[in-house]
């Protein structure tokens, strides 16, 4: 039986890169979207192979994988999803700026706005410098949400950068952000690719852990951009600096980030409460745990949009206390084609929630 696609779907969409598990989370979002119709899914991998010869949890789509241009690609296309490498996406730049299409881009090569912190972090000279002039938005959409909603061409955010902003930003907007942030994050490994390397080989991971790229993860720019920004905005100074230390944890979905900021010894959990909640009292899929009840853990958030964010408050010492901010996404919807769906959904004039509501999985 054929998958069944939106017979009043408005709106078209590609996927140009659709054989990893970043496309594939397109692919499986896209299918089951009432208003938007998956028409064409590109690829050099796999070329004519049916999707479902790939991506094993789907039925019959009636849709193959296609090596055809960008612009055929994006032909009579309302939105188009770029599911590339790192490195290959700022390469179609000038062919992105003649597309008419909505683009969405999951790599990280338009988030940075500094052309030598993008050559430091992803080991290339920039090919198109003047992309990063702010013409690209940051897609996440509980900070930009209202600039999504106008935007031609949005950078969706990195999983890590996406778990570790949504802990700090309510921070940040406060003022309650100086000085440098330490952030300790396990990822499972599936934010590594479909391709196996010796560093997420399953044998070498099932039961291991270990960090990797110790306060250099291309992540940390971004979060450090996006936060300073905050901090500006917020009328404050612009000291904040992250550590970041990354974890590869013998998981296959999820991240769980924990930052450790000192913050007033005035600030009590009570005004913790108020901040997280008054920031987020409008994000379709951030839940407040706060200090009192469980805290943030993977397997609730599996499979979903959601994105759970708790904390720990020390006593003070007199001068300041020790907060502790933990949430846990999965990396592959939230995280990656998921949130870059919710930008869509704002793109397209559309409910944000649409089609990517589902509860997690249990357990």
């Amino acid at each position: 039986m054929r998958h069944p696609q939106p017979t009043s779907a408005r709106f078209r969409a590609a996927v140009v890169g659709g054989t990893g598990y970043g496309g594939a989370e397109l692919i499986r979002l896209l299918l089951g979207h009432p208003s938007v119709a998956l028409a064409r899914v590109t690829s050099i991998d796999h070329v004519n192979e049916p999707l479902e010869a790939v991506h094993l949890n789907l039925t019959r789509t009636g849709l193959r994988f296609e090596e055809i241009p960008l612009s055929e690609a994006a032909h009579d296309m309302d939105v188009v999803f770029l599911g590339l490498p790192h490195g290959v996406s700022c390469t179609l730049a000038p062919e992105l700026e003649r597309l008419s299409a909505k683009v969405i881009d999951l790599s990280g090569d338009f988030r940075l706005k500094d052309k030598d912190v993008y050559a430091k972090y992803y080991g290339q000279e920039h090919p198109y410098p003047e992309q990063l002039d702010g013409r690209w938005i940051f897609g996440l959409p509980e900070l930009y949400r209202d600039q999504i909603r106008r935007a031609k061409r949005v950078a969706s955010p990195g999983c890590f950068a996406t778990a570790i902003m949504l802990g700090l930003a309510p921070l940040a907007q406060h003022g309650l952000l100086a000085g440098p942030v330490q952030t300790v994050a396990a990822t499972g490994s599936s934010g590594s690719g479909a391709y196996a390397k010796p560093g997420t080989h399953h044998p070498l991971r099932a039961s291991n852990m270990k960090i990797y790229k110790p306060l250099e993860h291309q992540h940390t720019p971004e979060i450090e951009q996006i936060l300073r920004e905050a901090i500006v905005l917020a009328g404050n100074d612009t000291r904040f600096t992250l550590n970041f230390v990354p974890v590869s944890a013998p998981l296959v979905r999820g991240i769980l980030a924990t930052s450790f900021v000192r913050v007033p010894a005035s600030i009590d959990d009570a005004e913790l409460t108020r901040i997280f909640h008054d920031d987020y009292e409008d994000a379709a899929f951030v839940r407040i745990l706060g200090s009192q009840g469980r805290h943030a853990e993977v397997v609730a958030v599996k499979g979903s949009m959601w994105v759970d964010l708790s904390w720990a408050l020390s006593n003070s010492d007199g001068k300041a206390r020790q907060l502790v901010v933990t949430t846990a996404l999965d990396n592959l919807v939230k995280g990656g084609a998921g949130q870059a769906v919710q930008s869509m959904n704002l793109m397209l004039g559309l409910p944000v929630g649409e089609g990517i509501d589902a509860p997690a999985l249990w357990p």
